[in-house]
Protein backbone atom coordinates (compact mmCIF):
# COMPACT_ATOMS: atom_id res chain seq x y z
CA UNK A 1 0.00 0.00 0.00
CA UNK A 2 1.24 3.59 -0.98
CA UNK A 3 3.21 5.23 1.71
CA UNK A 4 2.32 2.17 4.14
CA UNK A 5 5.95 1.60 6.72
CA UNK A 6 6.47 -0.49 9.42
CA UNK A 7 8.67 2.98 10.70
CA UNK A 8 8.40 6.28 9.71
CA UNK A 9 11.58 8.81 10.64
CA UNK A 10 11.04 12.44 10.65
CA UNK A 11 13.94 14.52 10.41
CA UNK A 12 17.23 13.47 8.27
CA UNK A 13 19.48 14.82 10.88
CA UNK A 14 21.76 12.60 13.06
CA UNK A 15 19.49 11.66 15.09
CA UNK A 16 16.96 10.88 12.23
CA UNK A 17 19.43 9.28 9.61
CA UNK A 18 21.41 7.04 12.05
CA UNK A 19 17.76 6.01 13.65
CA UNK A 20 16.45 5.13 10.03
CA UNK A 21 19.79 3.20 8.89
CA UNK A 22 19.62 0.84 11.76
CA UNK A 23 15.89 -0.04 12.31
CA UNK A 24 16.45 -0.69 8.35
CA UNK A 25 18.96 -2.86 9.29
CA UNK A 26 16.51 -4.75 11.42
CA UNK A 27 14.19 -5.83 8.91
CA UNK A 28 12.15 -2.99 9.49
CA UNK A 29 10.67 -1.55 6.44
CA UNK A 30 11.54 2.60 6.65
CA UNK A 31 10.88 5.76 5.24
CA UNK A 32 12.37 8.70 6.31
CA UNK A 33 10.51 12.32 5.97
CA UNK A 34 12.42 15.84 5.96
CA UNK A 35 11.61 18.97 4.21
CA UNK A 36 14.82 18.87 2.29
CA UNK A 37 16.97 19.58 0.32
CA UNK A 38 19.32 17.43 1.84
CA UNK A 39 21.45 17.57 4.66
CA UNK A 40 18.75 20.75 5.23
CA UNK A 41 20.36 23.75 5.31
CA UNK A 42 19.00 24.90 8.59
CA UNK A 43 19.76 21.50 10.47
CA UNK A 44 22.27 21.65 13.41
CA UNK A 45 23.74 18.77 11.78
CA UNK A 46 24.62 20.95 8.57
CA UNK A 47 28.05 22.51 8.23
CA UNK A 48 31.77 21.82 7.43
CA UNK A 49 32.16 20.31 10.50
CA UNK A 50 31.91 19.01 14.12
CA UNK A 51 33.73 18.31 17.39
CA UNK A 52 33.92 14.75 17.85
CA UNK A 53 35.48 14.19 21.73
CA UNK A 54 35.55 12.09 24.52
CA UNK A 55 35.90 14.53 27.58
CA UNK A 56 32.44 14.87 29.22
CA UNK A 57 33.83 15.99 32.55
CA UNK A 58 32.87 13.28 35.45
CA UNK A 59 29.97 12.17 33.24
CA UNK A 60 31.34 8.82 32.91
CA UNK A 61 28.25 7.55 30.61
CA UNK A 62 29.11 9.92 28.04
CA UNK A 63 32.23 8.81 27.46
CA UNK A 64 31.88 5.62 27.56
CA UNK A 65 29.13 6.18 24.56
CA UNK A 66 31.85 7.95 22.57
CA UNK A 67 34.55 5.21 23.14
CA UNK A 68 32.04 2.82 21.47
CA UNK A 69 31.29 5.84 18.43
CA UNK A 70 34.85 5.97 17.39
CA UNK A 71 35.44 2.77 16.17
CA UNK A 72 32.42 3.75 14.22
CA UNK A 73 33.50 7.04 13.00
CA UNK A 74 36.33 5.07 11.51
CA UNK A 75 34.66 2.53 9.75
CA UNK A 76 32.33 5.24 7.95
CA UNK A 77 35.52 5.78 6.35
CA UNK A 78 36.18 3.01 5.49
CA UNK A 79 32.48 2.60 4.18
CA UNK A 80 32.39 6.08 1.93
CA UNK A 81 35.74 5.54 0.91
CA UNK A 82 37.07 9.18 1.86
CA UNK A 83 37.85 10.85 5.11
CA UNK A 84 34.87 12.20 6.99
CA UNK A 85 36.07 11.68 10.53
CA UNK A 86 39.25 13.32 11.20
CA UNK A 87 41.60 12.06 14.15
CA UNK A 88 43.38 14.62 14.65
CA UNK A 89 43.13 14.92 18.27
CA UNK A 90 41.67 17.74 20.67
CA UNK A 91 43.12 20.46 22.46
CA UNK A 92 41.59 21.48 26.00
CA UNK A 93 43.58 24.24 27.29
CA UNK A 94 42.45 26.84 30.57
CA UNK A 95 43.45 30.46 31.64
CA UNK A 96 44.06 28.85 35.24
CA UNK A 97 45.38 25.78 36.82
CA UNK A 98 43.36 23.05 36.55
CA UNK A 99 41.47 22.33 39.59
CA UNK A 100 38.35 19.98 40.93
CA UNK A 101 35.38 20.62 39.28
CA UNK A 102 36.40 21.95 36.50
CA UNK A 103 35.50 20.78 33.21
CA UNK A 104 38.88 20.01 32.03
CA UNK A 105 40.19 18.58 35.11
CA UNK A 106 37.80 15.88 35.83
CA UNK A 107 37.84 15.17 32.13
CA UNK A 108 41.31 14.27 32.12
CA UNK A 109 41.22 12.46 35.86
CA UNK A 110 38.01 10.59 33.73
CA UNK A 111 39.82 9.84 30.76
CA UNK A 112 43.18 8.81 33.16
CA UNK A 113 40.31 6.60 35.46
CA UNK A 114 39.27 5.15 31.62
CA UNK A 115 42.81 3.83 30.59
CA UNK A 116 43.14 6.74 28.19
CA UNK A 117 46.79 8.57 27.95
CA UNK A 118 45.89 12.52 28.06
CA UNK A 119 49.24 14.29 27.43
CA UNK A 120 48.73 17.46 30.45
CA UNK A 121 50.81 20.24 29.18
CA UNK A 122 52.12 23.74 31.11
CA UNK A 123 52.80 26.94 29.43
CA UNK A 124 56.18 26.69 27.98
CA UNK A 125 55.09 23.38 26.71
CA UNK A 126 51.64 24.56 25.18
CA UNK A 127 53.65 27.57 23.56
CA UNK A 128 56.57 25.55 22.25
CA UNK A 129 54.20 22.69 20.62
CA UNK A 130 51.14 24.85 19.23
CA UNK A 131 52.54 27.85 18.47
CA UNK A 132 49.14 29.15 17.25
CA UNK A 133 47.96 29.84 21.23
CA UNK A 134 49.20 33.03 22.59
CA UNK A 135 52.09 33.01 24.69
CA UNK A 136 51.50 32.78 28.59
CA UNK A 137 47.83 33.20 27.84
CA UNK A 138 46.49 29.54 28.72
CA UNK A 139 48.53 28.00 31.45
CA UNK A 140 47.73 24.31 31.81
CA UNK A 141 45.43 22.00 30.28
CA UNK A 142 45.90 19.05 28.17
CA UNK A 143 46.48 17.12 24.57
CA UNK A 144 44.09 14.03 23.65
CA UNK A 145 45.05 11.84 20.53
CA UNK A 146 41.83 10.14 20.37
CA UNK A 147 38.95 12.57 19.14
CA UNK A 148 38.65 15.39 16.33
CA UNK A 149 36.07 16.45 13.94
CA UNK A 150 33.77 14.77 11.44
CA UNK A 151 32.66 16.96 8.21
CA UNK A 152 28.98 16.90 9.63
CA UNK A 153 27.08 17.95 6.33
CA UNK A 154 28.91 15.29 4.34
CA UNK A 155 28.50 13.00 6.83
CA UNK A 156 24.95 13.13 6.49
CA UNK A 157 24.72 13.08 2.90
CA UNK A 158 26.39 9.58 2.70
CA UNK A 159 24.09 8.11 5.78
CA UNK A 160 21.42 8.90 3.85
CA UNK A 161 22.82 7.30 0.68
CA UNK A 162 23.89 4.82 2.52
CA UNK A 163 20.41 4.28 4.38
CA UNK A 164 18.64 4.44 0.62
CA UNK A 165 20.71 1.72 -0.44
CA UNK A 166 19.69 -0.83 2.64
CA UNK A 167 16.34 -0.20 1.12
CA UNK A 168 15.02 2.90 3.36
CA UNK A 169 12.50 5.28 1.24
CA UNK A 170 13.42 9.10 1.17
CA UNK A 171 10.83 11.42 1.18
CA UNK A 172 12.55 14.61 0.68
CA UNK A 173 10.54 17.44 0.61
CA UNK A 174 7.90 16.30 2.51
CA UNK A 175 7.50 18.48 5.74
CA UNK A 176 5.33 17.17 8.69
CA UNK A 177 2.76 19.58 9.87
CA UNK A 178 0.48 16.70 12.09
CA UNK A 179 0.83 13.70 13.87
CA UNK A 180 -3.25 12.85 14.11
CA UNK A 181 -3.68 10.99 17.11
CA UNK A 182 -6.72 8.94 18.51
CA UNK A 183 -6.85 6.28 21.09
CA UNK A 184 -3.47 6.52 22.60
CA UNK A 185 -1.67 5.83 18.75
CA UNK A 186 -0.67 7.84 15.95
CA UNK A 187 -2.91 6.56 13.35
CA UNK A 188 -1.21 8.94 9.82
CA UNK A 189 1.00 11.48 9.91
CA UNK A 190 0.06 14.23 7.44
CA UNK A 191 2.48 17.28 5.78
CA UNK A 192 1.86 20.57 4.16
CA UNK A 193 2.44 18.88 0.74
CA UNK A 194 -0.76 16.83 0.89
CA UNK A 195 0.65 13.63 1.84
CA UNK A 196 -0.29 11.32 4.25
CA UNK A 197 1.64 8.13 5.42
CA UNK A 198 1.41 5.38 7.69
CA UNK A 199 3.44 3.75 10.22
CA UNK A 200 3.40 1.38 12.72
CA UNK A 201 5.76 3.09 14.59
CA UNK A 202 7.11 6.78 14.49
CA UNK A 203 10.13 8.48 15.36
CA UNK A 204 9.91 12.44 15.54
CA UNK A 205 13.82 13.43 14.98
CA UNK A 206 13.03 16.63 13.85
CA UNK A 207 15.81 18.55 16.38
CA UNK A 208 14.65 21.92 16.81
CA UNK A 209 11.50 21.48 15.10
CA UNK A 210 10.48 18.41 17.96
CA UNK A 211 8.03 20.78 20.74
CA UNK A 212 6.63 21.94 17.68
CA UNK A 213 5.22 18.63 16.62
CA UNK A 214 5.32 17.07 19.92
CA UNK A 215 3.85 20.05 22.10
CA UNK A 216 3.39 18.07 25.23
CA UNK A 217 7.47 18.52 24.95
CA UNK A 218 7.72 22.54 24.90
CA UNK A 219 7.71 22.85 28.81
CA UNK A 220 10.82 20.63 28.54
CA UNK A 221 12.59 21.78 24.96
CA UNK A 222 13.43 24.81 23.24
CA UNK A 223 15.59 26.25 20.79
CA UNK A 224 18.85 28.19 21.18
CA UNK A 225 21.00 29.84 18.44
CA UNK A 226 24.25 30.07 18.87
CA UNK A 227 27.32 31.98 16.69
CA UNK A 228 29.68 29.83 14.04
CA UNK A 229 32.58 32.37 12.42
CA UNK A 230 34.16 30.50 9.11
CA UNK A 231 37.90 32.63 9.05
CA UNK A 232 40.72 32.76 6.77
CA UNK A 233 44.16 32.82 7.54
CA UNK A 234 47.28 33.80 5.88
CA UNK A 235 49.40 31.93 7.90
CA UNK A 236 47.77 28.52 7.28
CA UNK A 237 50.78 26.25 8.73
CA UNK A 238 50.50 27.09 12.27
CA UNK A 239 46.48 26.33 12.46
CA UNK A 240 47.06 23.20 10.42
CA UNK A 241 47.45 19.69 12.26
CA UNK A 242 49.43 18.60 14.00
CA UNK A 243 50.76 22.20 15.66
CA UNK A 244 46.49 22.77 16.02
CA UNK A 245 44.22 20.46 16.71
CA UNK A 246 40.48 20.62 17.13
CA UNK A 247 40.35 22.79 20.49
CA UNK A 248 38.74 24.20 23.44
CA UNK A 249 39.73 27.11 25.22
CA UNK A 250 38.87 27.91 28.86
CA UNK A 251 35.32 26.69 27.59
CA UNK A 252 32.67 26.34 30.05
CA UNK A 253 33.85 29.57 31.35
CA UNK A 254 33.98 31.18 27.97
CA UNK A 255 32.03 28.98 25.40
CA UNK A 256 34.78 28.94 22.56
CA UNK A 257 36.03 26.16 20.68
CA UNK A 258 36.70 25.50 16.96
CA UNK A 259 38.94 23.57 14.52
CA UNK A 260 42.22 23.48 12.59
CA UNK A 261 42.20 24.52 8.86
CA UNK A 262 39.42 22.45 6.98
CA UNK A 263 41.29 20.24 4.48
CA UNK A 264 38.76 20.92 1.55
CA UNK A 265 37.10 24.55 2.54
CA UNK A 266 40.46 26.19 3.56
CA UNK A 267 39.02 28.44 6.53
CA UNK A 268 39.04 28.16 10.31
CA UNK A 269 35.78 27.62 12.12
CA UNK A 270 35.19 28.76 15.57
CA UNK A 271 32.35 28.72 17.32
CA UNK A 272 30.73 29.44 21.07
CA UNK A 273 28.89 26.71 23.06
CA UNK A 274 27.21 28.94 25.73
CA UNK A 275 24.11 30.17 26.36
CA UNK A 276 22.69 31.77 23.12
CA UNK A 277 19.44 33.12 21.89
CA UNK A 278 16.24 31.60 22.19
CA UNK A 279 14.19 31.63 18.79
CA UNK A 280 11.78 29.86 17.18
CA UNK A 281 13.42 27.30 14.31
CA UNK A 282 10.92 28.45 11.80
CA UNK A 283 10.05 32.40 12.15
CA UNK A 284 12.50 34.04 13.75
CA UNK A 285 15.86 35.05 11.38
CA UNK A 286 19.39 33.02 12.58
CA UNK A 287 21.70 36.15 12.01
CA UNK A 288 24.88 36.41 13.66
CA UNK A 289 25.16 39.25 15.16
CA UNK A 290 27.26 42.73 15.71
CA UNK A 291 28.18 41.99 19.02
CA UNK A 292 28.92 38.46 18.29
CA UNK A 293 31.97 39.26 16.14
CA UNK A 294 33.01 42.02 18.54
CA UNK A 295 33.16 38.93 21.13
CA UNK A 296 34.86 36.78 18.52
CA UNK A 297 37.89 39.75 18.27
CA UNK A 298 38.12 40.02 21.92
CA UNK A 299 38.62 36.22 22.21
CA UNK A 300 41.33 36.05 18.84
CA UNK A 301 43.45 38.98 19.94
CA UNK A 302 43.28 37.28 23.78
CA UNK A 303 43.91 33.95 22.20
CA UNK A 304 45.07 33.47 18.74
CA UNK A 305 47.01 36.75 18.20
CA UNK A 306 47.51 35.61 14.22
CA UNK A 307 43.62 35.49 13.47
CA UNK A 308 42.55 38.41 15.40
CA UNK A 309 41.97 40.29 11.90
CA UNK A 310 41.62 37.41 10.29
CA UNK A 311 38.31 37.99 7.31
CA UNK A 312 35.10 36.17 8.22
CA UNK A 313 33.84 34.52 5.14
CA UNK A 314 31.13 32.84 6.16
CA UNK A 315 28.74 33.15 9.34
CA UNK A 316 25.56 30.73 10.42
CA UNK A 317 23.79 30.97 13.59
CA UNK A 318 23.21 27.08 15.02
CA UNK A 319 20.22 26.29 16.04
CA UNK A 320 20.22 23.73 19.37
CA UNK A 321 17.50 21.55 20.55
CA UNK A 322 17.55 22.33 24.18
CA UNK A 323 15.97 20.38 26.75
CA UNK A 324 16.22 21.65 30.17
CA UNK A 325 18.71 19.45 31.91
CA UNK A 326 21.03 19.22 28.51
CA UNK A 327 20.68 15.65 28.17
CA UNK A 328 18.69 13.67 24.88
CA UNK A 329 15.76 12.55 25.09
CA UNK A 330 15.56 9.14 23.41
CA UNK A 331 12.70 7.73 24.77
CA UNK A 332 8.77 6.24 23.93
CA UNK A 333 6.57 8.58 24.36
CA UNK A 334 4.42 7.49 27.86
CA UNK A 335 0.71 7.82 26.27
CA UNK A 336 1.31 7.80 22.60
CA UNK A 337 2.09 3.81 22.42
CA UNK A 338 3.63 3.93 18.88
CA UNK A 339 5.68 7.53 19.09
CA UNK A 340 9.45 7.55 20.12
CA UNK A 341 11.16 10.65 20.18
CA UNK A 342 15.26 10.90 19.43
CA UNK A 343 15.76 14.68 19.65
CA UNK A 344 17.72 17.41 22.41
CA UNK A 345 21.08 17.21 21.16
CA UNK A 346 21.57 20.19 22.92
CA UNK A 347 24.73 21.40 20.74
CA UNK A 348 26.63 18.07 21.51
CA UNK A 349 25.04 15.47 19.84
CA UNK A 350 26.29 14.63 16.82
CA UNK A 351 29.80 13.19 17.91
CA UNK A 352 27.70 10.33 18.61
CA UNK A 353 26.80 9.19 15.39
CA UNK A 354 25.82 5.94 14.89
CA UNK A 355 25.01 5.25 18.69
CA UNK A 356 22.40 7.92 18.49
CA UNK A 357 20.60 4.95 15.94
CA UNK A 358 21.49 2.22 17.79
CA UNK A 359 19.50 3.33 21.03
CA UNK A 360 16.46 5.03 18.89
CA UNK A 361 16.25 1.93 17.89
CA UNK A 362 16.52 -0.06 20.89
CA UNK A 363 13.63 2.27 22.48
CA UNK A 364 11.28 1.88 19.04
CA UNK A 365 11.86 -1.93 19.87
CA UNK A 366 10.95 -1.94 23.41
CA UNK A 367 14.50 -2.87 24.23
CA UNK A 368 16.28 -2.45 27.18
CA UNK A 369 19.92 -0.32 27.35
CA UNK A 370 21.56 0.82 30.24
CA UNK A 371 22.26 4.34 28.04
CA UNK A 372 18.96 4.98 27.56
CA UNK A 373 17.40 5.51 30.97
CA UNK A 374 19.79 8.80 31.35
CA UNK A 375 17.80 9.70 27.80
CA UNK A 376 14.04 8.78 29.29
CA UNK A 377 11.02 10.98 29.36
CA UNK A 378 11.40 13.23 32.17
CA UNK A 379 9.43 15.66 34.39
CA UNK A 380 12.00 18.80 34.46
CA UNK A 381 11.01 21.74 36.39
CA UNK A 382 12.00 25.36 35.25
CA UNK A 383 14.16 25.48 37.76
CA UNK A 384 16.60 22.80 35.96
CA UNK A 385 20.12 23.87 35.10
CA UNK A 386 21.92 22.79 31.93
CA UNK A 387 24.31 19.64 32.94
CA UNK A 388 26.37 19.71 29.64
CA UNK A 389 30.01 20.28 31.08
CA UNK A 390 31.72 21.43 28.27
CA UNK A 391 29.03 24.75 27.56
CA UNK A 392 29.13 27.79 29.18
CA UNK A 393 26.29 28.77 30.87
CA UNK A 394 26.59 32.42 31.58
Amino acid sequence: MKNHFDVVVIGAGIFGVTAVSELQSRGYKTALLDPGPLPHPLAASTDISKVIRMEYGHDETYMAMVEAALPLWRQLNERVGTTLYHEVGVTMFTRQPMAPGGYEYESFQMLQKRGHAPERLNADEISHRFPAWKPGAYIDGFYHHLGGFAESGQVVTELIKLAQKQGTALFAGQTVNDLVRENGRITHINTFEGETFHAGEVVVAAGAWTPLLVPELAPIMAASGHPVFHLETAVPKIFTPPTFTVFTADIANSGWYGFPLHPHENVIKVANHGVGQRLHPSHDTRIVTQEDEVNLRHFLADTFPDLAEAPIVYTRRCLYCDTLDEHFLITRHPEIDNLTISSGGSGHGFKFGQILGMLTAAAVAREEHPWLQKFRWRDLSTKTTGEEAARYHG
